[in-house]
């Protein structure tokens, strides 16, 4: 095989991976990595003529294409951001895919795709929980516009769809390379039999139970605002902010009446953290106009998101991510979640998962003496605060709500603290305007498809521009937003709370593919020094 034809198929491999997220079906994925398989084995049957880096080169390349097909819009909030996440990433996944082919250099054959499949999730769990967590990626998100297929992510989680697609990409290569080299039939039909087994049996559990699947009749009336602020000209000073609290209540109120329950309003709405003292709420005149509207209503309950700030007493008291004012005042910014409840309570909750860059600079503990000289990529310098943990709003009837905010709905294992925590709801909030009309915002809200099969919980999303939508619990839309446009909308959605295996269990597949990924590496060291 010529140097050139490699590396058509490198980049095959990378179109292949890239469509999932740009609208495809998912089972393209089943034979993405098929050309990648190929240069592999050549590779590996010319090992005494090839270095193993050679084909690291070939994985780079596909994975590098697939990258920058899917995550490109970044650019439009970060340049040098996108740049980061697009090399970083690329480079990650192609260490994965050369220790695997290294593996395959001195394991038997079955072995050697064992060693792919459970050093890629070990991976993709990896991204999942470092500081530079990026897990948009992941091979099992390539099913959210394909939810009749994956029902079964209630047991398995998005996990099983990365399991789910190296397996059919090797079962399908195997059987390829059987038919090309002539092996015995019965071989063959094993491969065949293995190859229609591991496609059509999740496929069909996964249709009976989309078909099956009725949701417990516990209706919440709920409205979704989307004010379509546009963050690259949004102004911060008094005059904007009253504007922007002046516009989002009239949206309210299109759609509100005495049977809504809840009214969700995007991430930041209120962007100016100065006017968000969280030890002042009471005494703020943003909320008391907000309570004011509630007042209007029987039993609305409101959910919005503003940049607000914290100030410790002390130093000693402060966080690693608080800042000090020009007075020495030790204080931390946040990314805030506010829940005004028809008790006249405020309960806040601080996102949690940060943007990268963004919202965090990774590694504070180690890299915090460089904080004031760090650029800015897009968003702040330094750090945003965060709480630890998820924590849910409750209304004044009982009924917990998860808010779940912007990239923090990626995390599929971390939404489920919120449901093991008693949520039966689940409000996503999102500002997806920073990127733009591209993919990116498109696929932001897949994942939330996800997220409700997972824990089958109902969600109401509201993005500060398209797309706002219902979910249900078997993860269909209903009532998305166009982009770029005012929205309101009101909608049913049923409140639930019956715990699903996966909500109780977690990313178990990943965690047995890391502890079988500790083995198989410390073997392959072994036999690398015989």
């Amino acid at each position: 095989m010529k140097r050139t034809q490699r590396l058509l198929l490198s980049l095959f491999s990378g179109v292949l991976l890239s469509l999932a997220w740009l609208g495809f079906p998912g089972w393209i994925l089943f034979i993405a990595f098929l050309p990648l398989l190929v240069i592999d084995k050549f590779f590996v049957d010319r090992k005494e003529e090839y270095r193993s880096v050679s084909f690291w080169g070939h994985a780079f390349l596909a994975v590098f294409t697939w990258n920058i097909l899917t995550t490109w819009w970044i650019m439009h909030a970060t340049l040098v951001g996108a740049a980061m996440a697009i090399i970083t990433n690329s480079f990650l996944m192609s260490l994965v895919l050369w220790l695997a082919h290294m593996a395959r250099r001195k394991f038997r054959s079955n072995l050697g795709y064992i060693c792919l499949a459970v050093f890629w999730i070990s991976f993709e769990y990896f991204h999942f929980h470092w500081d530079i967590e990026w897990p948009w990626l992941q091979l099992g998100n390539g099913f959210a516009n394909n939810v009749k297929m994956i029902q079964w992510y209630e047991f398995t989680g998005t996990f099983g769809g990365t399991l789910w697609v190296l397996a059919m990409n090797i079962l399908i290569f195997k059987l390829l390379v059987q038919l090309q080299e002539r092996i015995a039939n019965r071989e063959r039909v094993i491969s065949l039999v293995s190859m229609a087994v591991a496609l059509f049996v999740p496929l069909i559990i996964s249709w009976s139970m989309y078909a099956g699947y009725k949701e417990e009749s516990k209706p919440k009336q709920v409205a979704i605002v989307q004010p379509n602020v546009d963050p690259y000209s949004e102004e911060y000073d008094m005059r904007a902010e009253t504007k922007k609290r002046d516009n989002f209540l009239k949206l309210a109120a299109s759609v509100t009446d005495n049977n809504t329950d809840f009214i969700v309003g995007p991430e930041t709405v209120f962007e100016n953290p100065g006017y968000w003292n969280e030890a002042e709420l009471n005494s703020n005149g943003f909320v008391h106009s907000m309570k004011g509207f509630m007042n209007n209503y029987d039993h609305a309950e409101l959910l919005f998101g503003v940049s607000s700030y914290k100030v410790y007493p002390n130093k000693a008291e402060a966080t690693l991510t608080a800042r000090t004012s020009q007075d020495g005042t030790s204080y931390d910014r946040f990314n805030t979640a506010i829940f005004l409840d028809r008790n006249g309570e405020e309960q806040i909750y601080h996102k949690s998962k940060l943007v990268v860059g963004v919202e965090k600079m990774p590694f504070m503990k180690y890299l915090g003496f460089i904080r004031d000289i760090v650029i800015n990529i897009g968003g702040t310098t330094g750090s945003l605060g965060r709480q630890e943990a998820a924590s849910n709003f409750v209304s004044a009837d009982g009924t917990m709500v998860a808010p779940v905010i912007c990239y923090e709905s990626v995390f599929g294992e971390y939404v489920t603290d919120y449901v093991k925590k008693g949520a039966e709801l689940i409000f996503i909030i999102t500002n997806d305007g920073w990127w733009k009309n591209t993919p990116g915002y498109k696929q932001h809200m897949s994942f939330a498809r996800l997220r409700a099969i997972e824990t089958r919980r109902s969600i109401a999303r509201s993005a500060n521009t398209g797309i706002s939508c219902f979910i249900n619990q078997r993860g269909d839309v209903s009532q998305p937003t166009p982009w770029w446009q005012e929205a309101a909308i009101s909608g049913s959605i049923n409140a639930n709370s019956e715990l699903t295996f996966y909500v109780k269990h977690g990313d178990y597949i990943a965690r047995a593919a890391l502890f079988l990924s500790v083995l198989l590496v410390l073997l392959l060291v072994v036999k690398r020094f015989r």
